[in-house]
């Protein structure tokens, strides 16, 4: 049987304290309090479910009690009572949070059914907040959403793996949200209070991400001015997120498997070991199984690595997740933009749909921010979306939904242009269409920056060689003219 409801009634009248107590009594367990630093004592020693509280307590004022009263943690339902009925002051009362308004003398049969009422209208509120919590959990872990059928398993692992100590390897194309879903494990961990600190390892030249992730001795190297805490010991007591962890070089791969199997580092120029205690993420875009076939990584530290792994699937097999994204980023970026909330437009969804996303969750984000700022309209529709949506079938496809699948140019754009000329064709694409952002146009082209960097290069040293034969056709036609 569930306890009585507490009555918290306020009068410096004490005949209509003792009447309303009476009354209440038999069905209500009650308090009384005839000024508002009795009624005050009150709300911050005993759990009140509803107070009934007078308008005017002698030298207090109710309204006052009542801003009190509504500002604790977990509030009372109130209930005014006054002698002085107005519109105006019935109004006031209401809009700074009071549930009911009831004027002198009172019916007291009245007043009981308006308490019970009032506890009937705060049960379904918390139902309601509850129910919402509920839905709010299946659907979304620490900020992860989607409630298509590929995301349950993975959100189920994500809660049951992240208690415990072992290493996770986090898989996926680029910006299907690995270091979110590494946040959630680290938050879930029992360590949230501990760093989690992250290193894109793609990012870094061999020589500096060994000085980055195990710190340095003064004059280990050139430049090496001062002692340096590496990220290991920066992460100490925490979480260690390796993001694109298939970039790091075979010397780099040798420390990195003794600092997972032995819990030790040592810096860059000492032989002295340094224990620590740091939980490993890894994440990759890259098929890191095939890359130990070709001896590109080493076996051991793949599987010290994969203790537990997640794929997270590409947005194109979760499509069903983006109209929940697309109103989360709606709510996310018009507040982060100094704009109002707006909804997507109908027709903006079914082109939402039908394009493949090969940017996944990261160029769908870009995609709704694009429309936050340009619409001028209630709603976002397709036009304030980028223009590349107005083709559903987009620039690129891919061959096979894998991770490690490249982009490619559709039958269209390849027509007449050789090989290496298409691929020229895509990096200047997802330069133009990341605003000239090496780093997004790597992950819109699923390679890393370095290779992004790499092929630059390349592109630069072709042109300058066409250039120069060119150049050199010409003078010799000018030399040697053909009759």
């Amino acid at each position: 049987m569930n306890d009585p409801a507490t009555v918290l009634i306020v009068d410096d009248e004490k005949h209509t304290r003792d009447g309303l107590r009476l009354s209440l009594e038999d069905d209500f367990d009650c308090y009384v309090a005839s000024n508002a630093a009795e009624a005050m004592e009150h709300l911050k020693n005993d759990s009140v479910d509803v107070m009934l509280t007078d308008l005017r307590l002698g030298a207090d004022d109710g309204m006052k009690l009542l801003d009190v009263a509504l500002a604790l943690p977990k509030p009372p339902v109130c209930i005014m009572m006054t002698a002085y009925g107005s519109v105006d002051t019935a109004v006031e009362a209401m809009r700074r949070g009071a549930y009911h308004f009831v004027t002198k003398p009172l019916n007291l049969d009245e007043v009981e059914l308006l308490i019970k009422r009032a506890l009937r209208s705060r049960s379904l509120e918390h139902e309601n907040v509850a129910l919402k919590q509920q839905v709010e959990r299946k659907f979304s872990i620490e900020g992860i959403l989607g409630q298509a059928e590929v995301m349950k398993p993975i959100l189920d692992t994500i809660q049951q793996v992240a208690p415990s100590r072992a290493t996770v390897l986090i898989e996926g194309e680029s910006g299907t949200g690995k270091e979110l879903v590494a946040r959630a494990i680290h938050n879930l961990s029992g360590r949230p209070k501990a760093n989690m600190v992250a290193v894109h390892c793609a990012a870094l030249s061999a020589q500096i991400l060994e000085s980055e992730l195990f710190g340095h001795e003064k004059g280990a190297f050139t430049g090496a001015q001062e002692r340096r805490i590496g990220r290991f010991e920066q992460a100490n007591g925490g979480t260690l997120f390796l993001d694109e962890i298939g970039e790091i070089d075979p010397s780099t791969q040798v420390k990195l498997l003794r600092a997972l199997g032995e819990q030790t580092i040592e810096r860059v120029g000492s032989s002295k070991p340094i224990q620590i205690n740091v939980r490993v993420i890894a994440a990759t875009n890259r098929n890191l199984a095939k890359m130990v076939e070709e001896g590109k990584f080493r076996e051991d530290l793949y599987w010290r690595l994969r203790v537990v792994t997640i794929h997270l699937p590409p947005l194109r097999d979760r499509k069903s997740d983006i109209s929940i994204l697309a109103d989360h980023f709606l709510k996310e970026l018009a507040k982060a933009n100094s704009k109002p909330y707006k909804p997507l437009g109908d027709d903006a969804l079914p082109s939402m749909m039908k394009y493949d996303w090969p940017g996944n969750i990261r160029e769908l984000r870009a995609a709704i921010e694009h429309g936050v700022v340009m619409s001028n309209s209630s709603r976002v529709m397709l036009k304030h979306l980028p223009a590349y949506l107005l083709n559903p079938g987009g620039l690129w496809v891919r061959k096979t939904p894998t991770a490690e699948a490249p982009l490619e140019p559709t039958p269209q754009a390849k027509s007449d242009l050789d090989v290496e000329e298409a691929e020229h064709q895509l990096i200047l694409t997802a330069l133009q269409r990341s605003g000239n952002n090496r780093t997004v146009a790597a992950e819109l082209l699923g390679m890393s920056r370095r290779t992004l960097q790499r092929k630059l290069k390349e592109m630069n040293m072709v042109r300058t060689h066409r250039r120069r034969v060119k150049v050199e056709a010409a003078a010799a036609q000018q030399v040697h003219p053909t009759s």
